[in-house]
C-alpha cells in the first residue's frame, strides 16, 4: 500500500507533468480542473505517495454536522507499467489518508480497463461498483499509436464515413482549430487558424450545445461554469476547440477535445439543429480532424468518449437513443473498451447517511429559493 501526504508547494507547480501529461493521465487531475472545483465550493488536496504517485482529491463539506465527502476525479491515473496491485494499493493509500483527516466517504473512477482485474482487487479493499459520476463509463478509442499514418487510419474508416468526410471537404467548410496546446503555432494542413478570442468562439458553441441538449435530452452547465471551465483548460494546452464553418455567418458545429496522457479525448459535441440537413458530414470531418491531429502529435489513442446505455451500462441495441451516436463512433474504426468504473468506500455509515440526507436538504432548499 502507498502512503500518503500533502504536496509541497514546488511539488503542486509542477503537478501536471505527474498527473496529465504522462500515459494515463488525465485533464481531471489537474491544477486547472482544482482550481476551477475550488471556484465551484470543493476543497482540492493534492496528495504526494512514497511510490512517487500524485493524486488530486476534491473534498464537499457536509452541512451542519461537519466531516467530508472526497472524489479523486479519474483518480489515480494508472501509470504505464504499475500492476494492478499497486494502483488498487494507491487508491487505498489515498482512502485511508483522507479517513485520518475527517473524510466518511471515498468516490474514485480511474479509467481502468475491466479485464485487468482491477475491480476485483479495489471490491478486496471496501470499494463497491456505483453508478458513473461522469456521463460515460466505457468508451469508443481509435488505437494509434507508432506506425499509424493518417492514410491507414483513414482505410479503417468506413467507406460511407469517407465520403462525408470529402463531400464536406467539397462543400468548403472549414475547420477552426482553438488551440495552445504543442505545435499550435503552425495550424496544420487541413486546419484554419483562429481569427478571433478563444472565449467568443466558445460561447457560439455553448448556443450550438444547448440546441443539441434539447434535442437529445441530457442537462448541461450553467454558461458561466462551462466558459470558466472550458477557457481555463484551452489556457493551459489541455483542451483544444474545433470548429467548423461553412458561408454562413454562425459555425455550423463544433468538437471540444481534452489533450493528456498518450491521447487526445472527446469532451463535449454541439451542432446546429439544420446542421444535419446542410452539412450531413460536419461531424464526420471534425472528428476525422481530430483523429489527423492525434496522429500528428505521437498519440497513441484517439478517445472518442462513450455511447453506453445510463444504468446498464452496456453496448446500446439497435432502437436504443445511444445507437446512432455508437455505429457513429464505430465508423471511425473505434474499438469498444469496456472500463472498471465508479467505485465507492464508505468509512463511517452514520454520518455518510446524514451527511447525504443534509446535502439533499440543502440542495432542494438552494432551488427553491
Amino acid at each position: 500500500m502507498t502512503t500518503y501526504r500533502e504536496a509541497e508547494p514546488a511539488e503542486i507547480s509542477s503537478w501536471d507533468d505527474l498527473t496529465v501529461r504522462p500515459a494515463g493521465g488525465h485533464v481531471l487531475q489537474s491544477r486547472a480542473w482544482a482550481a476551477y472545483r475550488e471556484r465551484a465550493g470543493w476543497t482540492p488536496r493534492f496528495l504526494i505517495g512514497d511510490d512517487g504517485s500524485a493524486i488530486l482529491v476534491l473534498l464537499r463539506p457536509w452541512p451542519v454536522i461537519g466531516g467530508w465527502s472526497a472524489y479523486l476525479s479519474r483518480g489515480p491515473i494508472p501509470t504505464a507499467g504499475a500492476p494492478i496491485a499497486v494502483l488498487a494499493g494507491r487508491l487505498d493509500g489515498a482512502a485511508r489518508w483522507l479517513a485520518e483527516h475527517g473524510v466518511d466517504v471515498v468516490a474514485a473512477d480511474p479509467q481502468v480497463r475491466a479485464d485487468t482485474g482491477y475491480g476485483a482487487a479495489v471490491e478486496t479493499i471496501g470499494f463497491h461498483e456505483i453508478e458513473e459520476i461522469q456521463p460515460s463509463r466505457h468508451r469508443l478509442s481509435v488505437p494509434l499509436g507508432p506506425g499509424v499514418g493518417e492514410d491507414e487510419a483513414l482505410a479503417r474508416v468506413t467507406k460511407q464515413t469517407r465520403q462525408r468526410i470529402r463531400k464536406a471537404e467539397s462543400d468548403g467548410l472549414a475547420v477552426v482549430r482553438y488551440d495552445r496546446g504543442p505545435g499550435a503555432n503552425e495550424v496544420g494542413h487541413g486546419f484554419v487558424a483562429a481569427s478571433r478570442p478563444i472565449g467568443a468562439a466558445l460561447g457560439e458553441f455553448y448556443d450550438l450545445l444547448i440546441a443539441t441538449a434539447e434535442r437529445r435530452h441530457f442537462d448541461v452547465l450553467s454558461r458561466a461554469r462551462f466558459l470558466d471551465w472550458t477557457t481555463a483548460a484551452h489556457d493551459a494546452g489541455q483542451l483544444l476547440y474545433l470548429e467548423a464553418r461553412g458561408d454562413e455567418a454562425a459555425p455550423v458545429a463544433g468538437l471540444v477535445v481534452y489533450r493528456h496522457g498518450e491521447r487526445l479525448s472527446t469532451f463535449l459535441s454541439g451542432d446546429r439543429n439544420d446542421a444535419r440537413e446542410r452539412h450531413p458530414g460536419a461531424f464526420h470531418l471534425l472528428r476525422w480532424r481530430t483523429i489527423q491531429l492525434a496522429i500528428r502529435e505521437g498519440r497513441a489513442e484517439m478517445d472518442l468518449d462513450g455511447a453506453d446505455v445510463p444504468g446498464a451500462r452496456r453496448v446500446p441495441e439497435p432502437g436504443e437513443p445511444a445507437y446512432g451516436l455508437y455505429q457513429h463512433k464505430r465508423s471511425f474504426g473505434a474499438e469498444w473498451v469496456e472500463l472498471v468504473g465508479a467505485r465507492e468506500r464508505v468509512v463511517r455509515p452514520g454520518r455518510y447517511a446524514a451527511g447525504r440526507l443534509l446535502a439533499g436538504v440543502a440542495r432542494r432548499a438552494g432551488g427553491a429559493g
